[in-house]
């Protein structure tokens, strides 16, 4: 739409992509806030609710009657937000949508299975949903490699040369990282809001990393890599960022309305995809602090279990941990806001100290 307004009028405006970028954040904004409350009564109609996991805090039972699958409409906005603003020629940006598409298709699958079933455990197996989400992650990296300038180099944060050039073998490490991202995301998402906003910081950081990746000038300046085009995606990040600013409007305590699979899995996984184009994949663990902290301790308590016979948390992920303790959600859900805040602020210091 853009280039045709481009061509109409002769004005270099409309190719600008930070005019695009904030056309389609404001467009997925409004689009998520007048279709959520239509969404809400519709699975509130259809019963569309979120099971409750047996053994979660007892506190968290009256919320089985809270609507999900959320994830579907924010999603959504954000891939017609960037229809309309972002240039399609582009390889990133198709396979940035594509790996938003897909990603929710397979959270939907998940989502869709445990409402029927009536179960938390009633979705997708464990071994169902990672041959999928290796499925969808492994033709993401195959497009990227074979079709874009990307290039195999693994990048340090806070050091300016490439460590290794891993070869074919880019796209294994490419992988690992946006499964672990998505899975990531997805046991985060436990508290309401708490996966939303960690992972409007962590877009909005790795936006600034792929947009100055793909200005030759300020890569050349900075010392980062130059990724020819890779600004483009910052149009559909900004269309994310806007689409979850609304979901967060219907997702804040107390909840209205849940993600669900096909919000935090296409999250995670678009969350970790962008941090493979920007060449980011080591610095994920700064800029994604909070999700690597929810999914050290379900690692670290079940290791322990299984070696030790005793639990290191009084429940994993962590934030069941505080809830058990006896803190209120909201304080524990602004508290972990706050981490991902200076995590983020931390990571962006990379951007001049290599």
């Amino acid at each position: 739409m853009f280039d045709f307004l481009y061509e109409l009028t002769g004005l270099n405006f409309f190719s600008y992509i930070t005019v695009r970028a904030g056309f389609s954040f404001f467009i997925a904004f409004l689009m998520t806030m007048i279709a959520m409350p239509r969404f809400i009564a519709w699975a509130r109609a259809k019963n569309a609710n979120q099971p409750i996991y047996d053994l979660a805090p007892q506190s968290h039972q009256k919320k089985g009657k809270t609507p999900t699958m959320g994830g579907l409409v924010f999603i959504s906005a954000t891939i017609l937000a960037s229809l309309i603003c972002v240039r399609l020629d582009n390889v990133y940006a198709i396979v940035s949508l594509l790996g938003l598409g897909l990603f929710c298709m397979v959270g939907f699958y998940d989502d869709y299975g445990k409402i029927v079933g009536g179960k938390n455990q009633s979705g997708l197996s464990a071994r169902l949903k990672m041959l999928f989400l290796i499925l969808v992650a492994g033709a993401l990296c195959v497009i990227l490699y074979f079709k874009s300038d990307l290039g195999a180099d693994v990048y340090l944060p806070f050091y300016k040369n490439p460590v290794i050039n891993l070869e074919i073998f880019a796209i294994v490490f490419w992988i690992l990282v946006i499964i672990a991202s998505a899975n990531a995301v997805n046991l985060t998402d436990g508290l309401d809001g708490l996966a939303t906003m960690p992972s409007i910081f962590s877009l909005a950081s790795l936006s600034i990393f792929a947009y100055l990746s793909g200005n030759a000038v300020l890569a050349n300046y900075l010392l980062l890599p130059k990724i020819a085009g890779l600004g483009e995606v910052v149009v559909i990040t900004a269309a994310l960022i806007g689409a979850l600013l609304g979901f967060l409007w219907y997702n804040c305590y107390p909840a209205e309305v849940f993600m669900g699979d096909s919000g935090s899995l296409s999250l995670g996984g678009f969350i970790g995809l962008l941090g493979v184009m920007s060449k980011n994949e080591i610095l994920l663990i700064i800029v994604g602090f909070v999700f690597v902290m929810e999914t050290l301790s379900v690692i670290l308590q079940v290791g322990s279990f299984k070696i030790f016979k005793k639990r290191i948390f009084l429940m994993a992920p962590i934030h069941h941990h505080f809830e058990m303790k006896g803190w209120v959600e909201n304080k524990i859900i602004i508290r972990f806001w706050t981490i991902a805040l200076l995590a983020n602020l931390l990571a962006l210091t990379a951007i001049k100290l290599r």
